[in-house]
């Protein structure tokens, strides 16, 4: 049976959720479709490839619109849409920021963070810093989480993976970023 990408890019999403980033393998993504690991190859060319495809599926399919209002309250909104997407799979952060650094996709949340910081008259230079700084938070303090969790549910810490504490250090943080950068755009 011949698959097409989106039926790869699909089965490639429920295996990362069910096994996490470390088994996501061409080897065992073929034979979870039922074909040999090199037919993938018709594809993706590499496995950064087919994740950079993964990261972009994973972050459609948690795609909300920014809302209506300051550059502040669209930028904030980004950020949390970016965290819900990707605490929608098991190691999504880790997918995104993966597919970011070889510069093959992802790019959606920082294309929505530039143009949020620039509608709100942040300087080109500025705005392209701190949505990069703004991303860094994010999948970072995602990944954290999402390894709290993982470690939780595994009993490997004592600790309730579904505490609130993280939906909270979160949003203080992005805000902290935010007043910063209102701070410095006013000088």
């Amino acid at each position: 049976m011949r698959h097409r990408r989106e039926d790869v890019v699909a089965r490639a999403l429920g295996v990362l959720d069910e096994y996490g980033l470390p088994d996501l393998t061409m080897r065992r993504l073929g034979a979870e479709l039922g074909v040999q690991a090199s037919a993938l190859y018709h594809h993706f060319p590499d496995k950064q490839t087919l994740l950079a495809a993964v990261a972009d599926e994973l972050l459609a399919r948690g795609a909300r619109p920014l809302p209506d209002g300051s550059w502040e309250e669209r930028a904030r909104a980004a950020c949390h849409g970016l965290r819900d997407s990707c605490l929608a799979y098991r190691d999504g952060a880790e997918v995104v920021a993966t597919a970011r650094a070889f510069g093959l996709g992802g790019r959606t949340p920082y294309d929505e963070l530039v143009n949020a910081l620039a509608e709100g008259g942040i300087a080109p230079d500025l705005a392209a810093a701190a949505a990069r700084a703004l991303l860094h938070y994010v999948l970072g303090h995602t990944m954290d989480e999402q390894l709290h969790r993982q470690a939780g549910s595994a009993g490997a810490i004592e600790s309730d993976p579904r505490t609130d504490r993280h939906a909270a250090d979160f949003a203080t943080g992005v805000d902290l970023v935010l007043a910063g950068l209102r701070t410095r755009a006013a000088r």
